[in-house]
């Protein structure tokens, strides 16, 4: 073993006992470093002090040349600093190496989306007046109706409907609160579920609050969720792999800008603090853009 193994070997152990971080996550730190040790063995380097700033950076740039996807990269830059980061707390090295270097660029997947025609299809099968088509109905509906995460569908309670249940109040990441429309789909569905058969899976608990329950009675958990909504989607053949309750999200989103929405209205009704996170729903809308500007422009 050479000496830079020495040291992998401390900082695993370190990041076992004193950090006591979990097995998985100390063996993707060991397979990443070993990774790297092995590119420095090809360059006859045994020591982590002799890894320089140069060094590292043409290991991601051999990396990005053979394909390797920008997330892994960044995933085994992320494990480089931190090793250097132990390395120079206990003065193993004189100097971090990874002290000013960028991070590899990651490329932003767009988001997976139904049509609008999709999306109808898989709300509009869920008929019937029984308690479970009601719920599940309401469920979809509203998810889609108003942007949720399906973390804010879950978390969801009776107080939340105000407005005379015109307007949902959504707890958002970072406990950030936002009121969204509920629609005139959304708010006949939920209204027919919470008088018609909400009943039927508290049994009557008063203390129950939260909208979504499931037939034990207790609310919904993000796999649940997730398992309803493949269940309708499988029943109109949209393969399941196509389909995801952040996937309702996108579609929310997509289909407001594809109506003219304006997209800083769209931000502030999904809760992104960013402009920069709605603006990747403009390139899935791509296609539309391209239609309006042969339409319209006089050059087209």
């Amino acid at each position: 073993m050479s000496a830079y193994d020495d040291d992998v070997e401390a900082f695993t152990g370190a990041l076992r006992f004193e950090r006591e971080m979990a097995e998985n996550t100390c063996l993707a730190y060991g397979r990443d470093l070993r990774d790297f040790g092995m590119f420095l063995e090809r360059r006859g380097i045994g020591s982590s002090g002799s890894v320089t700033r140069e060094t590292i950076a043409e290991y991601l740039r051999g990396e990005r040349e053979e394909g390797m996807a920008s997330s892994t990269r960044s995933r085994r830059l992320a494990a480089i600093r931190m090793f250097f980061h132990y390395l120079k707390e206990r003065r193993l090295v004189a100097s971090d190496p990874t002290d000013l270097l960028d991070s590899p660029k990651k490329a932003r997947p767009l988001p997976k989306v139904l049509s609008q025609e999709e999306t109808f299809k898989m709300i509009d099968e869920v008929k019937g007046g029984d308690p479970r088509s009601l719920r599940d109905r309401a469920l979809l509906e509203t998810m889609y109706g108003c942007g949720l995460r399906v973390s804010e569908a879950c978390a969801l309670t009776l107080d939340d409907i105000v407005a005379d249940g015109e307007l949902v109040r959504v707890l958002g990441k970072g406990t950030k609160e936002r009121v969204v429309p509920l629609g005139g789909a959304a708010g006949r569905a939920l209204r027919a579920y919470c008088e018609s058969a909400r009943d039927v899976f508290t049994r009557g608990n008063l203390s129950e609050r939260h909208v979504f329950v499931t037939r034990l009675g207790r609310p919904f958990t993000r796999q649940g969720v997730f398992k309803i909504i493949k269940e309708r989607a499988l029943a109109v053949g949209i393969p399941p792999d196509r389909i995801s309750p952040h996937v309702l999200r996108h579609c929310f989103a997509s289909h407001m800008l594809q109506n003219g929405a304006d997209i800083r209205a769209i931000q502030e009704m999904l809760g992104h603090a960013d402009i920069g996170t709605t603006q990747i729903y403009t390139h899935v809308d791509a296609t539309r853009f391209g239609e309006i500007h042969r339409r319209y422009h006089p050059r087209a």
